[in-house]
C-alpha cells in the first residue's frame, strides 16, 4: 500500500526552504591588501549562500569614523528596501564598546556602537536596535582583534536569513551619536559651512544642503533640525573659502576653466568645492572642518 502522492517534486521543497536573495552591503577601512575583506565574506556566505554582497568601500581612511558615517549616508538609500548594511570601522575592537544591529526605516544597519550611524538616526525612524550578546550567533572562538569576522558578519548573515533582531540580542534604548556639523548665521546675509567630507577626487563637501528651485538655491536642513529654510541666488552668492573667494555656485565640474576652482551642488545635494582637473583640497590646502563662508548679499 503506497502512501500519499505529493504533487510536487523534492527538490523543489528544498529549494523553497532557502530564503530568497537579500543584499548585504559592506564598508571598511580593512583595504583589499589582506584577507581581512574575504574572510568576513566567507563567514557571510557560509551561513547565507543566497546573500548578494555588495562593496560600498574598503578604502575608509584608517579608523576615520565620519568618513565611514559619511560613506554610509550618501549610498544606503540607493539600495533596495530590506538591505541590510554592515559597516566596520572600529578603533576600539576589543573593549568594551558595544557590537550592534537596528532596524531604521526599511533598512538593517549592523555596526559598532561608536557614532557610525549618525546621519542614518537622523535621516531615518529608529524602530528597533539590539546589542549583538547572543553568542548563538557568533562564529567560535571569537577574537579579541577581528569582530568583524565573528560578531559583525555573522549577524548580516543571519539576519539575511530571516533571524529577527531579536533573537541577536538584548534590547537598547540609548546609541551613541555625534552632534553633526550645520550652517551657523555669521550676521545678516552670511552663514558659514564646514567641510564635511574629502572625496577621492579631491572635491571638499560641505554641509551645506542644498535643493535646486530655477535659478536660485535653498539651504534645507536634516530632518533633526527646524531652521526656516533659506533662499541662495545661485549667481549673486559669493564664497570665500582656503582664502579663495569664489563667485556663484556653477551646475557641474566643468563649468569653470581648467585649474580654477568653482563652487557646485554634487550628488549627494551638498555643496562641493571642486578644481577642474584637479584636487580642490590639496589646491587650496583644505581640511575636513574647515570653514566656509557664503556671502547671500553682494
Amino acid at each position: 500500500m503506497t502512501g500519499p502522492q505529493s504533487n510536487t517534486h523534492p527538490g523543489r521543497n528544498r529549494r523553497d526552504l532557502v530564503p530568497p536573495m537579500s543584499f548585504i552591503t559592506l564598508i571598511t577601512d580593512f583595504g583589499l591588501t589582506d584577507g581581512y575583506v574575504g574572510a568576513m565574506k566567507g563567514v557571510i556566505l557560509s551561513i547565507a549562500p543566497q546573500a548578494a554582497i555588495v562593496d560600498i568601500s574598503h578604502a575608509v581612511p584608517v579608523q576615520d569614523l565620519r568618513s565611514a558615517a559619511w560613506i554610509l549616508y550618501t549610498a544606503y538609500h540607493t539600495f533596495p528596501e530590506g538591505t541590510i548594511h554592515c559597516v566596520i570601522v572600529d578603533p576600539g575592537v576589543g573593549s568594551q564598546q558595544r557590537a550592534i544591529a537596528i532596524q531604521a526605516g526599511a533598512y538593517t544597519f549592523v555596526a559598532p556602537d561608536n557614532g557610525l550611524l549618525s546621519y542614518v538616526l537622523v535621516q531615518e525612524p529608529l524602530h528597533m536596535a539590539v546589542e549583538l550578546t547572543n553568542p548563538r550567533f557568533h562564529r567560535h572562538p571569537v577574537s579579541h582583534t577581528f569582530h568583524g569576522r565573528d560578531i559583525f558578519a555573522p549577524a548580516a548573515a543571519h539576519a539575511a536569513r530571516g533571524v529577527s533582531l531579536a533573537e541577536l540580542g538584548a534590547p537598547i534604548d540609548q546609541l551613541v551619536t555625534w552632534p553633526l556639523p550645520r550652517p551657523e548665521h555669521l550676521s545678516e546675509g552670511s552663514l558659514v559651512g564646514h567641510i564635511l567630507h574629502i572625496d577621492h577626487f579631491g572635491n571638499c563637501i560641505t554641509d551645506l544642503r542644498l535643493r535646486s528651485e530655477e535659478d536660485a538655491l535653498i539651504l534645507t536642513n536634516l530632518p533633526c533640525e527646524r531652521a526656516e529654510p533659506l533662499l541662495i541666488p545661485r549667481r549673486q552668492v559669493r564664497l570665500k573659502v582656503g582664502g579663495m573667494a569664489l563667485s556663484g555656485i556653477s551646475h557641474t565640474y566643468a563649468d569653470g576653466p581648467p585649474g580654477e576652482p568653482l563652487a557646485l551642488v554634487g550628488s549627494s545635494s551638498h555643496l562641493e568645492i571642486a578644481l577642474g582637473g584637479g584636487s580642490a583640497a590639496q589646491a587650496l590646502g583644505l581640511r575636513v572642518g574647515d570653514p566656509i563662508i557664503v556671502y547671500l548679499k553682494t
